[in-house]
């Protein structure tokens, strides 16, 4: 074998393989939901109420209206004895703000004592973890 023939050889085997590891990286991305933390503990101010417990707060970045958009996933737990509903709200350092009710309708009742409930609440125009957070769960009057 000549050596220019050699040397295509090379390179034909190096450019496969480049081919080959990106399309096998974007797969892995398009379909990765994966769960991470929002911001780091000591830059998330928790307001809570005293009859919820936090059980889940973390991030995912999931497509909504077709981008990639950070999503807050928020779980919250009854320990009162009473049944109650909750007002989430969520305000970031830039200025964005979400957030709503658990739960979200009342016609299956209210979250029973021990009970929790979840919602996921999407970010409009954010792809990346926020800096700072703001979490504030209050309970609703009956």
């Amino acid at each position: 074998m000549n050596q220019s023939k050699i040397k295509f050889s090379w390179l034909l085997l190096i450019f496969a393989a480049g081919v080959l590891a990106l399309t096998g990286t974007m797969t892995v991305t398009a379909n990765a939901e994966e769960v991470f933390p929002c911001a780091k503990d000591s830059d998330v101010t928790k307001t809570i109420a005293p009859e919820a417990s936090l059980e889940n707060f973390s991030c995912v970045m999931k497509k909504w209206d077709g981008a990639d958009t950070l999503h807050f996933n928020v779980e919250v737990k009854n320990i009162s004895n009473e049944d109650q509903r909750f007002k989430v709200n969520i305000f970031l350092e830039n200025g964005k703000a979400v957030g709503g009710l658990l739960p979200v309708k009342t016609a299956k009742g209210l979250i029973k004592p021990g009970e929790t409930e979840k919602f996921t609440y999407p970010v409009k125009d954010m792809i990346a973890a926020p800096g700072k957070i703001d979490l504030t769960i209050k309970t609703m009057s009956k």
